[in-house]
């Protein structure tokens, strides 16, 4: 693994986006404009969008950054791009981690806007305030993005990699703690529950809503989204296969 490498591939991802305002637009914004439009939505039901909106900050970030890195490297492969780069002296994690930073970052500008709009002109609080808020919102888009990284490797298609999302993210979404508490649900959805990493993306965003301070069970959730993290992009080197055009 080279850092040279990964900077290099960062870059030129970039410079891909940079020409593409649509897809930058929808990263920034659409999670931003979601969260307006939401408090509208709950204008007149008391304090239902003051409880939501910091789950909601960590759910539209993750599910836009995984669609978008998922598509993006699928993109890649089914162009030849990437039979080009591994014929170079690069290794797979050079290119995953290359698209990790240039995503990551994006991930991070776009939790950062979201956070900024929900806490400053919707005036939603959290009892952690905001610079938990948004490393929790940031995290959850970097999870998202390493997700799309690992699932892309299944996908033949940029329709096969849409179609992971209510394969993969809908069922953490149901049994992770958000429409129903978990120790009101089944044993065996608890226990599918504890493997699936948007529980602790949920969980750690209802510390920051609920209590001050760094407490047990939110460091406890960043390091299990930092672990599945790491896993995914491991994995995803691991899977990653190289693609000509038409296959």
């Amino acid at each position: 693994m080279s850092p040279r490498r990964t900077i290099a591939i960062a870059g030129r991802v970039l410079r891909q986006l940079h020409h593409d305002p649509r897809t930058i637009g929808l990263v920034l914004f659409v999670p931003s404009l979601l969260m307006i439009l939401l408090r509208f939505v709950f204008n007149t039901t008391g304090g239902t969008f003051q409880y939501v909106a910091p789950v909601l900050l960590s759910l539209f970030p993750l599910v836009l950054m995984f669609l978008i890195t998922a598509i993006a490297t699928l993109r890649e492969r089914t162009a030849g791009t990437l039979e080009r780069l591994l014929t170079m002296p690069m290794a797979k994690l050079d290119y995953l981690l290359g698209y990790a930073l240039a995503f990551g970052t994006l991930a991070i500008l776009q939790g950062l806007l979201a956070a900024s709009v929900t806490l400053g002109w919707l005036g939603v609080t959290v009892q952690g305030g905001a610079g938990r808020l948004l490393l929790v919102a940031a995290l959850a888009g970097i999870l998202g993005m390493s997700m799309g990284l690992f699932v892309s490797a299944f996908a033949r298609t940029e329709f096969q990699a849409v179609q992971f999302m209510p394969a993969f993210i809908f069922p953490q979404l149901l049994i992770g703690g958000f429409l129903v508490p978990r120790d009101q649900m089944a044993r065996l959805l608890q226990w599918l529950a504890d493997v699936m990493p948007l529980t602790y993306t949920l969980d750690a965003m209802k510390q920051v809503s609920q209590y001050t301070g760094w407490t047990h069970d939110l460091i406890k959730d960043l390091g299990i989204m930092a672990g599945f993290t790491l896993g995914a992009l491991i994995l995803g080197a691991a899977t990653l296969r190289r693609s000509r055009p038409g296959r």
